[in-house]
């Protein structure tokens, strides 16, 4: 169990990601050592091919996209070795075709040589920012009393790791509580705003008696953040559960976010509550959301997820049927329902243009 975050687009980052730093894929890393060897061996069979001696000035700008300066330096001098050596039929280019093949070989040194110092530079920064953003949601326990855990983020920003949902489950004096919420935006400009709300659900949970206490708490958090901003326009929906110490039984509020679904016997079925207002707007206290109680049996799940889940569309426009999916996805293991939900979710053509987030809740009652 525990968390899974951003594993469900990676590869796709991974085939762009080198574009900004990481490393590149296999094929760019190996096609100047083929492309010059390929050249090479086709010159020593016969004097015909060498007509292909044009392609080896590719070789040291193509190498600048893998390797550092001293592995071009190497290639760009296999180039000049190569169209020197007379068993290649190259060796009789004019002076003005080899110098222009040397200059490209030097300037391809320079400049493998700058884009290594940004790639460093990258890196650290790229480090520091995931170190930052795990910081803000580090990855759940497996179990947090006798709740299992099972978290999936992915965030609709490339590159990181957190953007405007969030999501953590704590024990409190009352029991284990969970929060799942969705900030209004996406992205780095939203993690400010899920800082505060964690940090102020984090510090409810331990010492607010009731479910309806936190909410009231991180609504005044949201307001105090604003406050002074003009046209500030800072909300977030959130969805609140506290269960009870033995786990036979989960209380629920709702702030304008979507309600969990039960799984339980083959079936999923959406928990029926009482929306309140969002978070942030101020309407907490003059109508305070409404805590429902629901029992659980032996081997009953909780399904929670963001709007990007609820809302994803296909090319038609149809949104996904989650509740309806989840039910054909109840014999698969909590530990890897997210990802069945996520690989069905994509291979029904749906596209989810926000920060998708699922969080699974196991409860476990003691054995009597």
């Amino acid at each position: 169990m525990g968390s899974v975050r951003g594993w469900a687009s990676r590869g796709r980052r991974e085939d762009r990601g080198w574009l900004r730093g990481a490393p590149p894929p296999w094929w760019i890393r190996v096609l100047p050592v083929l492309l010059l060897a390929g050249v090479t061996a086709a010159t020593l069979v016969t004097a015909h091919a060498r007509d292909l001696g044009f392609l080896l000035g590719a070789i040291p700008p193509l190498a600048v996209l893998s390797y550092g300066p001293l592995a071009t330096a190497v290639l760009g001098v296999g180039v000049v070795v190569v169209l020197n050596l007379p068993a290649t039929h190259l060796n009789s280019p004019g002076n003005t075709d080899l110098l222009t093949i040397v200059f490209v070989a030097v300037l391809s040194v320079f400049v493998s040589f700058v884009r290594s110092h940004r790639d460093a530079q990258l890196n650290m920064e790229r480090s520091i920012g995931e170190a930052v953003q795990r910081a803000v949601m580090p990855p759940l326990p497996e179990r947090v009393g006798g709740v299992g855990c099972t978290g999936f983020y992915r965030a609709a920003q490339d590159g990181t790791l957190v953007g405007g949902d969030f999501f953590d489950v704590r024990p409190g004096p009352c029991g284990v509580r969970a929060v799942m919420g969705d900030v209004q935006g996406h992205g780095l400009s939203a993690v400010a705003t899920v800082v505060s709300l964690l940090g102020a659900f984090r510090e409810a949970a331990l010492d607010q008696p009731d479910l309806e206490s936190v909410v009231a708490r991180m609504d005044r958090r949201l307001g105090v953040d604003s406050a002074g901003v003009r046209h500030a326009e800072l909300f977030a929906t959130g969805l609140l559960l506290e269960f009870s110490p033995d786990t036979r039984a989960v209380r629920v509020v709702a702030c304008g976010h979507p309600a969990p679904v039960l799984l339980r016997e083959g079936q999923a079925l959406e928990l029926t509550v009482a929306p309140g207002p969002p978070l942030g707007l101020g309407l907490v206290g003059l109508d305070p959301p409404k805590e429902i109680t629901v029992a659980l049996g032996p081997g009953d799940r909780l399904f929670l997820a963001s709007d990007g889940l609820w809302e994803a569309r296909n090319a038609v426009g149809a949104f996904y049927p989650l509740t309806e999916r989840l039910a054909s996805l109840t014999g698969t293991a909590s530990a890897e329902l997210p990802g069945a939900v996520w690989a069905d979710l994509l291979r029904l053509g749906h596209e989810v243009r926000d920060d998708a987030t699922m969080l699974v809740l196991t409860p476990e009652p003691p054995v009597v």
